[in-house]
């Protein structure tokens, strides 16, 4: 049986679609297409009427999801850390950007194809993550969220990580096979396409499982959370 988040969307107020990204063989189930000029996340309004982006070695929205998403170079290593570091001013040393991009890695394709849009339970192997927009208050109910089956031995069940908008979509997970989440949208280069109060809670296949399965005996339903809304819902 599939995952259903029905109920945990809900109780969290989330109204906004479940942004899935998928690594295909075939992209045509998931149509229709919009076509972003720049930045895939200029995509929002169209992701919000069931629209979908494909993305490929071929054609890609720009070179940082061309690089983030398909490990494309379209420009030197020094080109690349001369716009990170000296034009746009993300790390304050050139040495400290060289040693960021050495040690994360754009995400490795499986197939032709990457989609990132509604979620299509017809394409549910080929999901890698399931993305939430999401205000400050769901944010922090999803984060709670995944930590409720983990004691953070193993990893951090929540993770930030400096980087592209695309890139926090799947490439700075340490292991997409692992249940863990990824605050997201935290690039200034990119929130200019998405309204001031949202966020991104993007998830691994294994956590959006874990979520969907948040039962009677979980924090959802009981009074920290509905403490909460009742807060917000007084004038």
């Amino acid at each position: 049986m599939l995952p259903n988040p029905t109920e945990l969307l809900r109780i969290a107020g989330i109204t906004t679609p479940l942004i899935g990204f998928y690594d295909v063989p075939e992209p045509q189930p998931f149509a229709p297409f919009a076509n972003p000029q720049h930045c895939i996340f200029s995509a929002y309004p169209a992701w919000q009427r069931g629209e979908s982006v494909r993305i490929t070695k071929e054609a890609f929205s720009c070179g940082g999801a061309g690089y983030w998403l398909c490990d494309i170079e379209s420009r030197s290593r020094e080109q690349f850390v001369d716009f990170l570091y000296a034009k746009e001013g993300l790390k304050a040393s050139r040495d400290l950007m060289h040693q960021w991009l050495d040690d994360h890695r754009p995400y490795q394709q499986q197939h032709p194809a990457i989609v990132i849009g509604p979620l299509r339970e017809d394409q549910y192997s080929h999901l890698r993550t399931v993305t939430f927009f999401v205000n400050p208050d769901q944010l922090s109910l999803l984060a709670t969220a995944a930590e409720y089956h983990h004691a953070a031995r193993e990893w951090s069940p929540v993770l930030t990580r400096f980087g592209s908008g695309c890139s926090q979509l799947a490439a700075l997970f340490d292991d997409l096979d692992v249940p863990q989440a990824l605050i997201g949208a935290l690039d200034i280069a990119m929130r200019q396409h998405l309204p001031p109060d949202i966020l991104a809670f993007t998830v691994t296949r294994p956590m959006y499982e874990q979520l969907c399965r948040l039962d009677a005996n979980s924090f959802l339903y009981k009074p920290f959370w509905k403490r909460l809304q009742a807060t917000r819902d007084k004038p």
